[in-house]
């Protein structure tokens, strides 16, 4: 069935982890109790638990379901490089080991999530990222472009000179959501403004997600050229990217997906992250987890938009609060329909 439900709050919980283990290029990390509850596998993209970002928003829902509903879990991550028959394969696993549900992390698992849920009808499967047909599949996604936007609206008040960056981990479909609506955003706030995009790989070469180094050269790239403001929407990349810009005064970062100034492992640049567009994956993780506890798993597509809170800028650092007025002026207009943004470049 299709699900239409109101986002609740999942704030992140830690959790003891009863074992780590490495297998077949993949980090597996396994805790769990005798209570006789479900077993929930996840198989996060690259960079897994731990990138700072995208992979930590949904390992949060997966450690509030361990602390709130009690279930138990394994953890799965994916390689730099691997075949789509190794997503596949790491999907089976899951499902054979009776865990249920069974989260795939990103757009990456699409493919794999379609054969592998048609072969395992009883399982219900969580896609984030991407949709899938297939009518055991709960499809998770965002409107990215609109949590984009009021980056760029940020990003274009708070430039000195109107250069800003985006850096996207890999030239997709996906990405490109987050940099037409950041690009929409910046140019509708002060015209006059260039926005210098840059990928840092492109195609199936996935890389980009999990390369910390290549967001810094990037990042470097763009302070020398003048640019004071970069969004970076490249998951564990993007640290690269905050590192950069904190070593040159006078110039921001906007994180993406988590709430980056929070990060433990990021909290020296917490002075130069200016706010973070955040997915609130952990919601939709939780959500799905719960309606499997509960015997009523949640399939079809389920959009988390701007209305609902899916996407928002944090305010941590207070860095917006002099401009907060005109965000709260353009999230309205993207709400009631007066700003249709971009999905596309």
């Amino acid at each position: 069935m299709r699900r239409v439900s109101k986002i609740v709050s999942a704030s992140a919980v830690t959790a003891a982890l009863a074992l780590t283990a490495t297998a077949c290029g993949e980090s597996s990390t396994e805790s769990g109790s005798d209570s006789g509850t479900i077993k929930v596998g996840m198989a996060y993209d690259v960079g897994g638990r731990g990138d700072n970002s995208f992979n930590d928003s949904a390992a949060r829902g997966l450690d509030k379901a361990k602390a709130d509903l009690g279930v138990e879990t394994k953890e799965l991550t994916a390689k730099t490089g691997e075949t789509p028959a190794d997503r596949e394969q790491r999907l089976t696993s899951l499902a054979e080991g009776g865990f249920n549900p069974v989260i795939g992390v990103g757009f990456a698992y699409k493919d794999s999530i379609d054969k592998v849920a048609a072969k395992f009808p009883k399982t219900t499967f969580g896609l984030v990222d991407s949709v899938s047909d297939v009518k055991n599949v709960d499809s998770i996604v965002f409107t990215e472009e609109q949590g984009s936007y009021l980056a760029g609206v940020a990003a274009a008040l708070k430039s000195k000179d109107g250069k800003i960056g985006f850096i996207g981990g890999v030239d997709t479909p996906l990405i490109k959501k987050f940099a037409a609506g950041f690009q929409q955003g910046v140019k509708d706030t002060n015209p006059n403004a260039s926005v210098t995009i840059q990928y840092l790989s492109t195609g199936t070469d996935f890389s980009g997600f999990g390369a910390p180094d290549k967001g810094k050269a990037a990042a470097k790239g763009m302070l020398d050229k003048g640019i004071d403001v970069i969004y970076a929407a490249a998951g564990g990349s993007g640290a690269g990217a905050i590192e950069a810009v904190a070593a040159k005064p006078g110039t921001w970062a906007i994180g993406v997906d988590s709430d980056q100034a929070k990060d433990p492992a990021l909290s020296k640049y917490a002075g130069s992250i200016m706010t973070s567009m955040v997915k609130n994956v952990d919601t939709g993780v939780f959500e799905l987890i719960k309606s499997v506890q509960e015997g009523k798993p949640a399939t079809g597509t389920h959009v988390y938009s701007l209305a609902e809170n899916g996407v928002s800028l944090t305010t941590t650092g207070g860095h917006l609060a002099d401009i907060q007025a005109k965000l709260d002026e353009a999230k309205k207009k993207i709400i009631d329909g007066q700003i249709k943004v971009n999905t596309t470049l």
